[in-house]
């Protein structure tokens, strides 16, 4: 590999520019399409990160919102790298303005920028440092995300070139870019498509493969090593849901909420209320386990947990299934060495509420924290390590073998002095209501920053975390100490 070569650039451009969607029938299309779509980032047939983009109508224009991770390692050469993107076009796609936040290896910058004539004007903030700046160009100059719309939105024909002035956000710099329609052809995976390429990239092709209903279906640079490829929101949800509550690296940035104002001394928290915009409606308003969820309209919802939500009482709980009682895949509360745990710790407790407090004292001091999923109940319970949804799975275990109806939950839990981060604890019947219980950070009842927001331990359980992770916004409404 040429030292020269930049291969974070690579990525981060190829992630816009493999987003745009082209049209059918392989001719002249009028505006790009509304619309949001993910796609899955590969090295040598390896995922590395992921991209989300939506395109939706502006006064004048159009809007898009891109946001991902990815992590590279090829060799001796790393990087690691997140970024949130909108930029403003008009309607034959010029940039108009641009706010794009970027961390690399690290190092966050902000840059937020717009087109005055033949100017853009900057404001760049890099690790606390902000500087003005200002690019003069001639003519037009497009961001990253509609290049492969431009050969398009202009009609194409085999052997057409383009020459184009893009901004590059990482260089703040403008560019020129030749854009070459090669004609028709097939993806890897077989599929018919109309093949592009252009020159983002020194010493590399790259290569884009779009369908006839103008979708981009695959995205290749350097003959193969990195690959973007469209993935259904089923299939990378899973994938994303997964490494969210695993606060892995590659996804921490992308998943984290910041909220305003922050939460101060969150231990002594006895009550919240939070105003979530941008909710996907498609997801359930979990009540119960000490929580409360109203729907305001205008994709805005709030959360009231602990003495801000309605008392358990006044709420009607809805009774233990069968399922929240017995064995299931990777819950084996009916293993030999998980029914002879529970039955030990029991020994000389009172009641459940008592018991649940010694199952989660002991699951939090029996396993040693861990990024990576320590597995099942009997494979975490021997391995003594694991996240906190291993956590949950163990606590869930050994709690339905001691005869308590236990259920595994996911959502968002504060992290003080960052925002809120996507977790996994448990709620268990006591009583005659639901209580939350954090066997990682061994909480009875789990502290008013946790705000369910799935039930179900199952990847097609925690997939429907792709509908709001990376885009909704939070809002202290109440604190109560």
């Amino acid at each position: 590999m040429n030292i020269k070569f930049r291969f974070l650039s690579i990525i981060l451009i190829l992630l816009c520019s493999s987003m745009p969607v082209l049209a059918t029938p392989f001719g002249k299309i009028d505006a790009p399409p509304v619309s949001e779509r993910w796609f899955g980032i590969y090295v040598n047939n390896e995922r590395v990160g992921f991209y989300r983009q939506r395109i939706d109508k502006s006064d004048d224009g159009y809007r898009f919102d891109g946001n991902g991770s990815v992590r590279v390692k090829v060799m001796s050469f790393s990087k690691e790298a997140s970024m949130r993107e909108t930029y403003l076009v008009s309607k034959n796609l010029a940039l108009r303005s641009f706010d794009v936040e970027q961390t690399v290896n690290g190092s966050s910058s902000h840059l937020i920028g717009k087109v005055n004539g033949n100017t853009v004007n900057i404001k760049s903030e890099t690790n606390g440092k902000i500087i003005d700046r200002m690019l003069k160009f001639k003519g037009e100059v497009y961001p990253a995300p509609v290049l492969n719309f431009y050969p398009l939105m202009r009609g194409v024909s085999a052997g057409t070139s383009y020459k184009v002035q893009a901004f590059d956000p990482e260089e703040i710099k403008i560019k020129e870019i030749q854009i070459t329609v090669i004609g028709e052809d097939k993806t890897a995976e077989g599929r018919p498509a109309l093949k592009l390429r252009n020159n983002l990239y020194p010493f590399a092709n790259n290569d884009i493969w779009v369908d006839s209903q103008g979708n981009t279906l695959e995205e290749s640079v350097r003959e193969g090593l990195v690959i973007t490829r469209e993935e259904q929101p089923k299939v990378i949800g899973t994938f994303i849901s997964d490494w969210a509550i695993a606060k892995k690296d590659l996804i921490y940035d992308f998943s984290l909420v910041r909220i305003q104002p922050p939460i101060k001394e969150p231990k002594k928290l006895i009550g919240l209320a939070v105003e979530i915009s941008d909710w996907n409606d498609a997801l359930p308003l979990l009540q119960e386990g000490g929580q409360q969820v109203e729907k305001r309209g205008n994709g805005k919802v709030i959360f009231k947990t602990g003495s801000l939500a309605q008392a358990s009482s006044e709420l009607k709980s809805r009774k233990p299934s069968d399922a929240q009682i017995s064995p299931a895949d990777k819950i084996e509360s009916d293993a030999t060495e998980i029914m002879d745990q529970a039955k030990a710790l029991a020994a000389g407790t009172k009641n459940n509420e008592e018991l649940a407090r010694v199952l989660s004292s002991w699951t939090a001091d029996w396993l040693k924290d861990s990024i990576d999923d320590g597995g099942s109940a009997v494979e975490s319970f021997k391995s003594k390590s694991g996240n906190c949804q291993t956590h949950a799975r163990l606590y869930t275990a050994l709690a339905r073998a001691a005869g308590i109806p236990t259920r595994f939950v996911s959502g968002l839990v504060y992290l003080e002095g960052k925002g809120f981060l996507y977790h996994s604890w448990a709620e268990s019947f006591i009583g005659d209501h639901w209580v939350s219980i954090d066997p990682t950070y061994n909480q009875l009842p789990a502290d008013p920053t946790h705000l369910k927001l799935l039930e179900g331990h199952l990847p097609e359980d925690m997939a429907p975390i792709i509908a709001i992770i990376g885009r909704i916004k939070m809002t202290v409404v109440e604190a109560a100490y």
